[in-house]
């Protein structure tokens, strides 16, 4: 009595086993998209770290390879200076001319054509005799700017205008301070003005074997 009871029971309440069958691929879908969808955020994931990486390697890269020259102006005596061009990256670079002007002009004041070769990580410098008195004159107080054109991997570079604060009185030098350093590290110059200094070179290279 009470097994046909207990029997019947099961019956009434059980679940078919054709059912539980159907539901089993279900189960496995939803477990194999839920699956995905972790391999997915973790492949995302690890996709956007390598990318992260390889920004820090080629920033670090082009840091360390892409030219950079920072210039100063030294104050040596009440009428001698002189310029010091570091080449801080590890890029070898050949030094074509130095510019003086001061910030109010629009053309530089000084142009020394040069042809000297700076490896990374060096420095070098040359007096400016009379060139700076040429750019400020006898009596001068305010701000002066330098910039160096060079080639490096073939190509024409100029950096920006590193400035300094400059004062002048009767001839000498009485102050001579850096203001900043320059806002960009170097401009590739277009063609024009490639040629323009290419001709000037030229030029300077004539007039001074005549």
């Amino acid at each position: 009595m009470h097994a046909s009871m207990y029997a019947q029971w099961f019956s009434q309440h059980s679940i078919p086993f054709t059912v539980i069958l159907a539901y089993v691929p279900l189960a496995a879908t939803v477990a194999t998209t839920i699956l995905s969808m972790v391999l997915a955020r973790a492949t995302l994931r690890y996709a956007e770290t390598t990318d992260k990486s390889l920004a820090l390697a080629r920033e670090e890269f082009e840091r360390q390879w892409s030219p950079e020259l920072h210039i100063k102006l030294e104050m040596l005596s009440s009428r001698q200076t002189r310029i010091v061009v570091t080449n801080l990256a590890r890029i070898s670079v050949l030094l074509q001319m130095v510019q003086l002007r001061r910030l109010s002009m629009g053309v530089p004041a000084m142009r020394s054509f040069l042809n000297e070769p700076l490896v990374g990580g060096t420095t070098w410098s040359n007096d400016l005799g009379k060139h700076l008195f040429a750019c400020t004159g006898d009596e001068y107080e305010g701000q002066i700017a330098a910039s160096v054109t060079f080639y490096a991997s073939g190509r024409l570079f100029r950096t920006d205008w590193f400035r300094f604060q400059v004062h002048v009185k009767h001839g000498e030098i009485v102050m001579l301070d850096p203001v900043n350093i320059a806002a960009r590290r170097v401009n590739k110059l277009d063609d024009e003005e490639e040629r323009e200094l290419v001709q000037d070179v030229v030029e300077a290279a004539a007039a001074a074997g005549a």
